[in-house]
């Protein structure tokens, strides 16, 4: 079978020949999933400036940088931006063609509300939500439904998948309490899931930290494929003792831990553990590898863990 079947069978639980892979930043095409970059940037010396109206600093340290200063200050005049397809999608004859037999995911890399924190800064965000600001809220969900406006045209443009970042773990627990996220996010997110099902997409869920309060809650509003992005935070086993042969992980080595630090065999071992806890022979389990040497990672350990997941059948 090919990439697409393979990530398709995983999702579906309906057998595939091995796990499959997906190399993020590295490697893309030994992989089984290819992403493409729904963001818009205007180009600077050491930072850019993003279509949202914040600027992104590359901190020149291998990371991703960071955003700068907040941008909406007064509600009423902050204007969304456009789905301009000419320029957002220039690319995508070119991607279309070279990921044929891949599976196709479009990106934004920062979704919902990350990315409203950077629009109003993390300390504002947070009174927002508690305050219920009403314009707060009017704002969260023209983000959420700019969204899903990119989902129309990634599905018309024969994407499988759409990609949903958003943090809401600390290395200990969430950002914001469980029953705020269902009151404020769960119906926002649920209706996105629901149209990009109608249309005939995935939805991939991304979270670092430890977000196990809210991963039942996300299974139950029907995301397809649950990116655990730190699995030191979270106690996987418990989550997989609920949902494993229900629900489809992604899941990475640890980059914080065995990825860097660990052995060859420690990779390997720590792969199949995770594989026992969440994954079935009929499917569920996505691994995926990022190259993170500026975390300390190594070229043995990145490759070690793209070899890793690919072994298991």
């Amino acid at each position: 079978m090919n990439s697409y079947e393979r990530v398709v069978r995983a999702i579906g639980f309906a057998s595939p020949d091995r796990v499959p892979v997906w190399n993020i930043n590295k490697d893309q095409r030994e992989g089984d999933v290819l992403l493409y970059d729904l963001r818009i940037f205007e180009e600077g010396k050491g930072e850019s400036k993003s279509e949202w109206g914040y600027v992104w600093k590359n901190l020149n340290d291998g990371t991703m940088g960071q955003p700068s200063d907040p941008v909406v200050e007064n509600f009423g005049e902050y204007v969304l931006p456009e789905i301009d397809e000419k320029v957002r999608f220039a690319k995508v004859d070119e991607f279309l063609k070279e990921s044929e037999g891949y599976y196709r995911i479009g990106m934004m890399i920062i979704n919902g509300f990350t990315n409203y924190t950077f629009l109003r800064g993390f300390e504002n965000a947070l009174l927002d939500l508690i305050s219920r600001e009403p314009e707060a809220l009017k704002l969260l969900k023209g983000i959420f439904d700019f969204e899903k406006k990119l989902m129309k045209c990634c599905a018309e443009k024969g994407f499988h998948g759409f990609h949903l970042g958003d943090d809401w773990g600390t290395q200990k627990g969430m950002i914001i309490s469980p029953e705020l996220w269902d009151e404020i996010f769960a119906p926002l997110y649920k209706d996105q899931i629901d149209y990009a099902h109608e249309l005939g997409l995935h939805i991939w869920f991304h979270s670092c930290g430890n977000f196990i309060d809210i991963i039942e809650r996300l299974h139950k509003l029907g995301v397809d494929v649950i990116n655990i992005a730190q699995p030191n935070t979270v106690d996987y086993g418990s989550v997989g003792k609920k949902l494993k042969g229900k629900q489809c992980f992604l899941i990475p080595l640890s980059y914080q831990t065995t990825s860097i630090s660990g052995t060859r065999e420690e990779i390997f071992s720590e792969a199949e553990k995770m594989y026992r806890a969440l994954g079935t022979r009929e499917g569920g389990f996505i691994g995926y590898t990022e190259e993170y040497y500026c975390m300390g990672m190594s070229e043995d350990n990145f490759q070690a863990c793209k070899e890793a997941f690919a072994r298991i059948t």
